[in-house]
């Protein structure tokens, strides 16, 4: 067995949930008892546990049959000590002393925290605050920077796409233009590549603000061409180019008074603007639920192997990111509050143009 600077550390997964997380859970945890002989502290629901002291011992057994179990045996929650930290009226303490004084009274040389963009921002905060912490790159929006990809994103993308081929069936027989909203609140690689993979005529971004008449013309193109049927991708966080000239406040004001999700809006539109008759599907957590792709499962444990190396070794106050197939440790404060969003120059937005299809610009 080797040597380790880390005795016993915890392990939590926060914000949405994502294929491959019990995969990364067990990663984790087996390569850290069996090369290294660490103990796992289980840390249930996200940082609410972590604050409550909602903590078990991770035994040998918990980790059986995880790799394929979608969701997190852990569980989670979008809880954020230090966004507006109250004293728990219980027991007297802001969240980040609780937060402390379990980390002490649970022996703990370190924190493990899996999750997306809010999750690794809490992390790099944690460890400013001195506590050994390492986080790992989760969530099925691809919009963590410094990584290449995250784990979770490649299953998101299966079923995204695996939608868009069954709604091509009927959109066929109908007659109709299918809607399809796939998630992607600030940054558009799910919607990107599942309008690749799926076919899709037009693909809305968020990135990419959309003119609503570009996309008409679009749609209409494909009826004069005898194509009586087009699939529209949308992501849930496109935006047309008018909302894009509003500040973030009166654009979240916009937002709230809109009695629907952007799809049926976009839907809406087109058949204003086309006279054809639109359906809308949106997908919301089918994508985020089930089991792991095989990708994503050999990913989320690659991912979960390395952060047991980076306990031992005492490498702490990093994201266990991928970059050029390698994998790499990046100081978790040049990943904090930052959003991986699809630059224009992407290879992707090149390829979609070059097939012909709309982004709405």
């Amino acid at each position: 067995m080797q040597s380790s600077k880390v005795k016993t550390f915890g392990i939590l997964t926060s914000g949405g949930d994502a294929p491959g997380l019990n995969a990364a859970i067990r990663a984790v945890c087996r390569t850290a008892r069996i090369q290294y002989g660490m103990k796992a502290v289980g840390i249930r629901n996200g940082y609410r546990g972590l604050v409550q002291g909602d903590m078990f011992t991770l035994e040998q057994e918990d980790l059986v049959g995880l790799l394929t179990v979608g969701g997190t045996i852990l569980g989670t929650a979008r809880d954020k000590p230090f966004k507006n930290p109250q004293v728990d009226p219980k027991t007297g303490l802001l969240p980040i002393e609780a937060i402390k004084k379990n980390y002490k009274k649970w022996k703990l040389d370190a924190l493990v925290c899996i999750g997306g963009n809010g999750t690794n921002s809490t992390a790099s905060l944690l460890a400013d605050e001195g506590l050994n912490v390492i986080g790992l790159p989760k969530t099925i929006d691809n919009d963590i920077v410094k990584t290449d990809i995250t784990f979770g994103f490649h299953t998101a993308l299966d079923v995204a796409t695996d939608a868009i081929d069954r709604l091509h069936s009927t959109a066929h027989s109908h007659s109709r233009i299918m809607v399809i909203e796939v998630m992607g609140h600030k940054a558009g690689w799910l919607g990107l590549y599942s309008g690749i993979a799926g076919g899709g005529d037009v693909v809305l971004i968020p990135e990419i603000p959309y003119d609503i008449k570009s996309v008409a013309n679009k749609i209409k193109e494909r009826r004069d061409a005898g194509k009586n049927f087009s699939i529209v991708v949308v992501a849930e966080g496109a935006l047309s180019k008018e909302e894009a000239k509003l500040d973030k406040k009166a654009f979240k004001k916009a937002r709230a008074s809109m009695p629907y999700s952007i799809a049926y809006r976009v839907a809406h539109e087109l058949e204003e603007v086309t006279g054809l008759e639109s359906r809308v599907t949106v997908l919301g957590y089918l994508q985020r639920g089930g089991t792991p792709s095989a990708y994503d499962r050999v990913l989320a444990t690659r991912f979960g192997t390395e952060a047991a190396h980076f306990l031992a070794k005492g490498d702490f106050g990093k994201l266990v990111a991928l970059q050029k197939n390698q994998i790499v440790g990046v100081p978790l404060h040049e990943v904090a509050g930052l959003v991986k969003k699809v630059p224009l120059n992407d290879p992707m937005i090149k390829v979609a143009k070059e097939l012909g299809t709309c982004l709405g610009d």
